[in-house]
């Protein structure tokens, strides 16, 4: 397995350029098997999760190549109705094949999924959807079976915001008899890029980004080839932002979508930073760093997925923090790690409290999930010494060619291949 060698203490300073988001990619890869027509898609982030979901994509009966304008993919005809174990158990959002799966085919039979290990992410949402619109829906030895001759329109009201629980059941309304109503759907920005997809290949939905989403259900294949662009990946923003700030360096973000980072942007000026918007993209200037109080909520609030960055960066702030996880229980990982690195860090219940340290020393960590493995990376860019992150095959998932991107801003950080 690779590992990242970090030299830390250097101030980073200069550009990166943010890639496509991958959370958006996911979703938008998974509705392509809606159409039998060939979609290129633009902007798509090369990562451990677009190449397992293309994979899969692969596996179903799709044609999927890379070529110098982007992604091409297309969906003649259905070969399988099954995601397999063997590629879907290192992604939970192998799950999101679903729904297409049930309104293009009318069956679907998907291996329980896996993924990193942040705590309990049931599908039961998902799955209580599909039965309203008419599925059948059974559960044998770790396999989704599901079929509907034809899915129908309903009500479907989450008890709690569901990303991905939200993106499965638009994309199968889009192939349901009637108009399905999402309430209390999750308004992410990736959310709105699936629906933007959507719409691009005929569907008929209105309500993105808010907590109610109408779906059409319009009885027919779309019948257009598509070309889509990708938004930019706002945590990949979030996490180079958090990289300025704990190397108290100056980086420009180019090709972000500020709107997207208002909350991350929030609290990161609470806690010291100087961010300003230029031209296309953001700046940010670190400084000294400050306590801050901080709760992860569905967007608008402040995002799970830079939960763990935060907390590498209040390492170093000059007081007391405390960061209350809402989102997922069990994503919490990364505190022990950070604590060999010399943080001070206590977690009970939902609330973790940091109190800040003059400085981290330089250790060997490990990654076990994706952005627990981000918030080691930024604390080895702090440290003293040398920082040995391991397993870094968890952050490939999610950050494309990271350590090229902060070695270009100054860092000290090499990947060496095939480390133990």
């Amino acid at each position: 397995m690779d590992k990242f060698v970090i030299q830390g203490r250097r101030r980073l300073s200069g550009k990166i350029a943010i890639g496509g988001a991958k959370n958006a990619a996911l979703p938008i890869m998974a509705a392509t098997l809606l159409s039998s027509r060939s979609h290129l898609l633009l902007n798509i982030p090369t990562l451990g999760d677009t190449t397992t979901i293309g994979r899969l994509l692969q596996r179903l009966g799709a044609t999927v190549q890379y070529t110098k304008e982007g992604l091409s993919i297309c969906v003649t005809s259905i070969e399988h109705c099954e995601a397999p174990y063997d590629l879907v158990k290192t992604m939970r959002a192998s799950v999101l094949v679903l729904g297409p799966l049930l309104a293009r085919c009318g069956e679907a039979h998907l291996s329980l999924p896996g993924g990193c290990t942040i705590g309990s992410r049931p599908i039961n949402l998902h799955l209580e959807a599909l039965k309203k619109m008419g599925a059948e829906i059974s559960i044998n030895h770790g396999v989704v079976h599901a079929k509907a001759r034809r899915l129908h329109g309903a009500d479907i009201h989450f008890d709690i915001p569901t990303v991905t629980g939200t993106e499965n059941i638009m994309m199968a309304a889009t192939g349901a008899r009637g108009t399905t109503l999402l309430t209390n759907a999750a308004c992410e920005p990736e959310v709105v890029d699936l629906a933007t997809f959507l719409t691009t290949l005929g569907f008929r939905i209105e309500g993105a980004g808010t907590p109610q989403i109408r779906i059409e259900g319009i009885g027919h294949e779309p019948d257009r080839d598509t070309a889509y662009v990708i938004i930019p990946d706002r945590i990949e923003a979030g996490t180079y932002m958090a990289a300025a700030m704990i190397t108290r360096g100056d980086i420009y973000l180019s090709t972000c979508h500020p709107s997207h980072l208002v909350s991350i942007c929030g609290a990161l000026r609470e806690a010291g930073a100087t961010i300003t918007e230029e031209n296309d993209g953001i700046r940010v200037q670190g400084g000294k760093i400050h306590p801050v109080r901080v709760t992860t909520r569905p967007h608008p609030g402040f995002p799970t997925d830079m939960q763990a960055q935060l907390m590498a960066v209040l390492a170093l702030s000059s007081g007391m923090s405390v960061v209350t996880e809402t989102v997922f229980d069990g994503r919490l990982n990364h505190i022990a790690e950070l604590a060999r690195m010399g943080a001070d860090i206590t977690h009970h219940g939902q609330d973790t409290t940091i109190r800040g340290v003059p400085r981290l020393s330089g250790a060997p960590v490990m990654a076990s999930d994706l952005r627990g493995g981000a918030a080691l990376v930024l604390a080895g860019l702090a440290a003293e010494d040398l920082t040995h992150v391991s397993r870094v095959y968890h952050i490939d998932r999610g950050y494309e060619k990271m350590e090229a991107k902060l070695s270009g801003v100054g860092a000290s950080i090499e990947r060496i291949s095939g480390a133990v």
